[in-house]
């Protein structure tokens, strides 16, 4: 007997993936610096190409994971952290999160016309150009038990790592440093980012006008600013190797490297829930000829199939 679809929990026929070595944070001792190297890996194609979207789309939402994992990871929480952007552009809609265990999902919302005559006058757009102009959220959600976290700021900067840039000096008055990239390689998609993060010490406040420490934070960023895409997201390049390239003469210490993986959280339970909240007459208008409802996961873009008759309005 087939089991009922509001008792089904299982997870959907996705990649049960995870990445050891997705993040390795780090900092500079003695200097106003800490930051995280995030290497999707193989994580990134599985996530990718889940969704048949135009080559510029999938580098924009490979970076956005890249973004997400990266400031989850600095974070002590329990739940998800997301970012979700708007605009009026070609991706009307952007969301990324990443959960306190490291798992990832996302999801973009493209006008297909928009994009297409977007690609014919530009083949290569900025991220603002897909975007357009709208706003930028980042939210910490642990649960309805608890009041989430959240900041909005305006679309600002022409890419994704000036637009996170933009949010951190004007809602939380951070300085920090990112990039982020994501491209098509011959393994296939791979994502990954840089995030520095200007700090007086170990757990403390944020520098202000002091000359060393400026000096200091001017040194790592030039330093930063060496690394080259090819670096970043070479599979063959061990993080810490990759850091310690970068900045062996700054005091680095590499930490305990944190886990990302595949990680759509939907389930048949979840949407049978939802399904339930409509009226009897939307459910019929919703039933395909063969009498079955069909309900696909924006995130994993999974299909789910319904009886109707398994369904009942729980008005």
């Amino acid at each position: 007997m087939e089991k009922p679809a509001f008792l089904d929990r299982d997870r959907p026929d996705v990649p049960d993936l995870v990445v050891p070595g997705g993040v390795t944070p780090f900092y500079l001792a003695g200097r106003p610096v800490r930051g995280r190297l995030v290497r999707l890996g193989v994580l990134a194609d599985a996530l990718l190409t889940r969704h048949d979207n135009p080559a510029p789309v999938t580098s924009l939402a490979g970076k956005a994971l890249a973004l997400v994992a990266s400031l989850a990871s600095a974070l002590k929480f329990q739940g998800s952290f997301s970012l979700q952007i708007k605009g009026d552009g070609p991706i009307s809609m952007l969301v990324a999160d990443c959960t306190d265990t490291g798992a990832l999902r996302f999801y973009a919302r493209t006008d297909e016309d928009a994009l297409e005559a977007l690609l014919a006058r530009t083949p290569r757009p900025m991220d603002r150009d897909l975007l357009g102009s709208g706003y930028l959220a980042l939210t910490v959600d642990q649960g309805p038990d608890t009041d989430r976290h959240q900041g909005i700021v305006d679309i600002a900067g022409d890419t994704l790592a000036d637009m996170a840039t933009h949010y951190f000096t004007t809602s939380e008055q951070h300085a920090c440093w990112l990039m982020l990239s994501c491209t098509m390689t011959d393994a296939g998609w791979r994502a990954g980012g840089l995030v520095l993060e200007r700090i007086a010490g170990e757990g403390g406040s944020h520098v202000v006008d002091n000359a060393e420490a400026d000096a200091n934070w001017e040194t790592a960023t030039i330093l930063a600013s060496t690394l080259s895409t090819a670096e970043l997201l070479d599979d063959g390049l061990p993080p810490a190797q990759l850091l310690h390239r970068l900045f062996h003469e700054e005091n680095l210490h590499v930490s305990q490297p944190r886990a990302l993986a595949f990680g759509c959280r939907c389930s048949r339970a979840r949407l049978a829930e939802v399904l339930q909240t409509f009226p009897d007459d939307d459910l019929d208008h919703m039933s395909e000829d063969s009498g079955t409802i069909v309900m696909t996961c924006e995130f994993c873009n999974k299909d789910f199939h319904f009886p109707r008759k398994d369904i009942t309005a729980d008005l």
